[in-house]
């Protein structure tokens, strides 16, 4: 399949008259024709019936159509911005962090960066979840956010700590708890705690040592999104890491009293030698080392 191909199919798709798709795409109408059953006799599936009174998708050919319009959408935006990167830089760096805490030092990274390697396209990528890993390990991220722990086995990986991220309680800000200073397992006793929701193995040991310690009822929660706004309906509380904090205010974060955190990471390719790559981890380094009054 050909993007000419792509476009023949969305035409008739739009028509459902293969006369008329042929006329708008400048072509002779038994072109058209050939290049779809060429397309239909490739996929294995007929996406059209004819009839005297022209063509109408069948229910397979609605959902290929339906997938097509994406693809040549993404196609138009990858074109659109290679051109864009083609014309102003020499290379790429591809990093991909989850939002929340680094929008706080990201745009000063971000600037010194510009600044001093200007031929350089920075492509930032937000992913929260581990799916950051697979991207990757596919070779399609230069740099990622990751825990230390979910990274150190990895021989061909380099390293660059950033912060020790600990652990706090969230509940909203006009829960009792918000007042204190420092939450701990008494302070929780007969609260509904959200659990679950892919939890790092670091955090798994807390949940279980509160359940295990006070009296507490558990909510399974399928993310740390949903859990949030389990606690916004005050359907109870959650145990959150700090680099999972976007810090608008929305939310009350109290520091939990337990000695845990996790190790946050940047992790990048050791054969990945570019000055650009070296120089975005250590700019990212210095920024969390002199954070100032940031909850991480």
């Amino acid at each position: 399949m050909n993007t000419k191909q792509i476009d023949y199919v969305l035409e008739l798709a739009n028509t459902l008259n293969f006369s008329r798709a042929a006329e708008n795409l400048f072509i002779s109408q038994p072109s058209l024709t050939y290049q779809i059953q060429l397309l239909e006799n490739e996929v294995g599936i007929r996406l059209f019936e004819r009839s005297g009174k022209g063509a109408a998708l069948t229910p397979a050919g609605e959902m290929f159509c339906s997938h097509l319009r994406h693809i040549k959408d993404e196609l138009k935006t990858a074109i659109e911005q290679s051109r864009n990167i083609g014309s102003k830089y020499d290379d790429i760096l591809n990093v991909c962090l989850p939002m929340r805490s680094c929008v706080i030092f990201l745009p000063e990274i971000i600037k010194r960066f510009e600044e001093t390697m200007p031929s350089t396209a920075l492509n930032i990528n937000y992913i929260y979840d581990d799916s950051r890993l697979d991207l990757f390990f596919k070779r399609e991220q230069d740099i990622i956010f990751a825990r230390e722990s979910a990274m150190k086995r990895f021989g061909s990986i380099g390293i660059v700590p950033l912060f020790d991220s600990h652990f706090y309680i969230v509940v909203r800000k006009d829960d009792p708890l918000s007042e204190l200073e420092t939450v701990s397992y008494n302070d929780i006793t007969g609260r509904t705690l959200m659990i679950g929701g892919g939890s790092p193995p670091e955090m798994i040991v807390v949940q279980n040592r509160i359940i295990n310690t006070v009296e507490v009822n558990t909510i399974n929660s399928s993310n740390h999104e949903s859990s949030l706004t389990n606690v916004a309906a005050g359907r109870g509380i959650v145990l959150a890491p700090g680099f999972t904090n976007d810090h608008n205010g929305e939310f009350a974060w109290i520091p939990f009293d337990c000695s845990e955190s996790i190790k946050c990471v940047l992790a990048y390719h050791k054969d990945d030698t570019r000055e650009c790559t070296r120089y975005f981890t250590k700019l990212a380094q210095d920024a969390y080392k002199h954070a100032d009054n940031v909850a991480l």
